[in-house]
């Protein structure tokens, strides 16, 4: 069972520690494409398909990642996508207020994912 949101943030911000119960979410968004850029600002061969997490999603995650992080205050989640799940981390992005998901080739091959698609998620914390 997924702890509320905002119980969660409440646990957090009002009594001052982290949680010790996970979440559960589901949400929607399109995937996109980030592409590296040299020191000189040319691009590279680099590139990254994401999903962006903001709103409550992202605050409910925020509330549930204490003891769950890493570096770049990255939070250590289970997602699944269709019927392929994998373990990754998602990572904060001060542009959205939220986390950016990497998904992994594997996956959008799997799933048959490009570039635009709207994707539903399961994300665990």
């Amino acid at each position: 069972m997924a702890m509320d949101p905002e119980l969660a943030r409440f646990l957090c911000e009002e009594l001052g520690h982290g949680v010790t119960a996970g979440g559960r979410w589901t949400f929607t968004g399109p995937l996109w494409l980030w592409r590296g850029k040299a020191k000189d600002g040319a691009p590279t061969a680099t590139a990254w398909h994401f999903i962006t997490i903001d709103g409550d999603v992202a605050a409910a995650i925020r509330a549930a990642a204490p003891g769950r992080s890493a570096a770049w205050g990255s939070v250590y989640v289970e997602a699944r996508i269709g019927a392929t799940p994998w373990k990754t981390s998602v990572f904060p992005s001060k542009d959205v207020a939220g986390y950016l998901l990497p998904v992994k080739a594997a996956v959008r091959k799997t799933e048959r994912l490009v570039e635009g698609d709207k994707v539903t998620v399961e994300l665990t914390v």
